[in-house]
């Protein structure tokens, strides 16, 4: 029988909840000793006025690879394989490119709990990548970990 997980796709913006949905992803790679795909989304700026000039854009990225680096060292040294990715844009977008780009079994992500106005206005990345993935995506919840 063919291993269930081989190939697991962890987008974080390196809040809480999305180190907690990284725990779950470490755990689950390791038991199934599958590669880990540890992706950040540097955001595109909404608003035309704030595009920075290129060597903004490159130094953002700088940063987000540097603290993409400690996440993973922090959270995964030892405990799975993982190979770091980066994509800049909007995070649905970036996910949804890494997603082809990879062909990964599952996309474990974490969900940020919006509801009302915040999550009408600004839509949930989770929902969005639930509904239009062509691998499974499990989501895990606000304050999971404490559970």
């Amino acid at each position: 029988m063919e291993p269930l997980f081989t190939r697991i796709l962890c987008p974080i913006d390196f809040d809480e909840n999305s180190m907690a949905a990284l725990n779950f992803a470490a755990q689950l790679a390791r038991d199934h000793n599958a590669m880990l795909y540890l992706l950040h989304v540097v955001r595109a700026p909404s608003d035309p006025s704030e595009v920075p000039v290129e060597p903004a854009v490159a130094e953002w990225e700088s940063d987000a690879r540097v603290r993409l680096y400690a996440v993973a060292r922090q959270h995964l040294d030892g405990k799975a394989d993982f190979t770091l990715v980066l994509k800049t844009g909007d995070p649905f977008a970036g996910i949804m490119q890494a997603e082809r780009e990879l062909k990964p079994d599952s996309v474990i992500m974490a969900t940020h709990g919006r509801t009302g106005a915040g999550h009408v206005l600004l839509g949930s990345v989770a929902e969005r990548v639930v509904r239009e993935s062509l691998c499974p995506v499990v989501t895990v919840r606000p304050h999971a970990a404490q559970v």
